[in-house]
């Protein structure tokens, strides 16, 4: 059989985006291109890969079994790839990561300027996914690494705990002068709780700390769910109540704001953040570097919490 490495990628992109022109533009070729090539993978197998009748398109029963050897064959060349690189120590390529709405905005900006300054041979791209999304994609090789909140226990993929992070209560004016420098779980529950929408998983984490059922939740009166913290902060200024909010997110807060955060319970609780790969990474020196100056760039209040009182997700 005579078909290449380009149209091997060219039906993994298919079958990831299950569109021509968006797997065209995923590989940077045009539509006919990408589709010719494909077409040519199929002629010299004598088997069709993708059912074109179907909307959107979908791999054949064939299909299917060449797509997971095609992952496969891929996979090793870039772990071959890889091999030499480490042997060369060069540190250039292209590197895609994936992170999550309650991270990206607060930590991204932390460390990346000097992370593109140190090694500006090495192409980064972020994407802001949920963490189901995210997840997904690391299982279809979309992106090469993951930033999220764990434990996870997900089979296929490998968490690397890099920091742990605080969840804080932020409330508005009046209950501030309330409260001292710290509020029980009980007392949150007496007030207006703001909330991420579904599919956060820093929801998940606040309905476990404060074991709210996700049925009962819904029954309550009131319902405004965003998927920014910092909308669900200016609800507070603006309409009262309680949110919760990731320790990053207060980093460049106020004084006027500072006063109305409160430390939750004796022992403040916190989400582990972990790194997530792929069981056979293809760009592990890459994802290594990226890492090691991620963690050298958090602030030290960060860098201080432990693995105590961690929030898991449901």
């Amino acid at each position: 059989m005579n078909f290449n490495i380009q149209q091997l990628e060219y039906v993994i992109a298919l079958d990831n985006f299950r569109s021509f022109s968006q797997a065209a533009g995923h590989c940077n070729v045009t539509q006919p291109t990408l589709s010719m090539q494909i077409k040519k993978m199929e002629e010299e197998l004598g088997q069709v890969i993708f059912d074109r009748s179907k909307k959107p398109l979908k791999p054949t029963e064939i299909g299917d079994r060449v797509i997971d050897h095609a992952r496969l064959i891929l996979k090793e060349i870039n772990l071959l790839k890889e091999e030499v690189a480490l042997e060369s120590n060069s540190f250039s390529g292209k590197i895609t990561l994936g992170i999550i709405p309650t991270l990206a905005p607060y930590l991204v900006p932390i460390f990346i300027g000097n992370f593109i300054r140190k090694y500006p041979e090495i192409e980064v791209n972020i994407q802001e996914l949920k963490t189901e999304d995210l997840i997904d994609s690391i299982k279809k090789e979309k992106i090469d690494f993951g930033i999220l909140a764990t434990p996870l226990r997900e089979n296929g993929v490998h968490e690397s705990p890099i920091f742990y992070e605080k969840l804080l209560c932020y409330m508005d004016e009046n209950l501030a002068e309330k409260y001292s420098n710290r509020i029980d779980i009980k007392n949150i529950l007496e007030h207006k709780v703001w909330l991420l929408s579904e599919g956060n998983c820093f929801r998940n984490q606040v309905f476990n700390l404060c074991s709210i059922n996700q049925i009962d939740y819904k029954d309550f009166k009131l319902h405004y769910e965003s998927g920014s913290v910092e909308a669900l902060m200016r609800l507070v200024d603006n309409e009262g109540g309680i949110t919760l909010i990731p320790e990053l997110a207060t980093l460049d807060m106020s004084d006027e704001q500072m006063d109305r955060l409160k430390f939750i319970g004796e022992r403040n609780p916190v989400r582990e953040i972990s790194i997530i790969l792929g069981r056979r990474t293809m760009k592990k020196k890459l994802v290594d570097l990226f890492s090691k100056e991620l963690v050298a760039n958090l602030p030290l209040q960060i860098k201080e919490n432990t693995d105590e009182d961690i929030i898991e997700i449901s």
